[in-house]
């Protein structure tokens, strides 16, 4: 197995730069920053699919560099799917905070009946400029949401989605705990095998 000389991350979110370095640690990852990249993709996408492919492909083009993304967000059973692909543009506030998506996911459950299951989904695109060579992975976590805040780690939606199996929600995790079951964990692991494959 040849691994490639180096991966350039697709993203500017410093929380996800580190889950993903750390869920696939025995690989050779750079940085937007790193390469002086600032990038700003309209996410046009319909799916998580599409728009971790427009986020691979337009940082892979920009740099050169085998290129790996990922799209991922919240989906409520009692919102219909929603907020979905707008997860990190789900509150109608201008320059809005994670507390205040949370908030207002909190305020549009109000009058739905307890449990409100949910389910983190992520979509993973490797994308290779040089060989066009185009891998995609994905995966879940299901739970619920609270509606109250607990823990102090993650961050977006973390502190509201519990997770059952361990009575915690995502924020009261350790970082081994949350990459070990949440959504961009087993997307990436299936990356892995993906990658370690070539």
């Amino acid at each position: 197995m040849k691994q490639p000389r180096k991966i350039l991350i697709g993203s500017n979110n410093a929380h996800k730069l580190k889950e993903i370095q750390e869920i696939l640690d025995a690989f050779e990852f750079v940085t937007p920053a790193s390469l002086g990249l600032d990038l700003d993709i309209d996410e046009s996408g319909m799916t998580f699919a599409e728009n971790a492919e427009i986020k691979a492909r337009a940082f892979a083009q920009a740099s050169g560099l085998p290129t790996l993304a990922d799209d991922s967000g919240l989906m409520v059973e009692a919102l219909d799917g929603a907020p979905g692909v707008h997860s990190h543009r789900y509150s109608p506030k201008p320059d809005a905070t994670d507390a205040d998506r949370r908030a207002f996911l909190l305020e549009n459950l109000k009058s739905s009946a307890r449990p409100w299951k949910a389910k983190f989904v992520c979509a993973a695109v490797y994308y290779d400029p040089a060989t066009e060579k185009l891998l995609h992975a994905s995966g879940e976590c299901a739970g619920e949401i609270l509606p109250e805040e607990r823990g102090s780690g993650g961050f977006g939606y973390d502190p509201v989605f519990f997770f059952p199996q361990l009575g915690k929600t995502l924020a009261e995790l350790s970082e081994d705990e949350k990459n070990a079951i949440s959504h961009r964990g087993n997307a990436m692991r299936k990356m892995r095998i993906e990658l370690e494959s070539e």
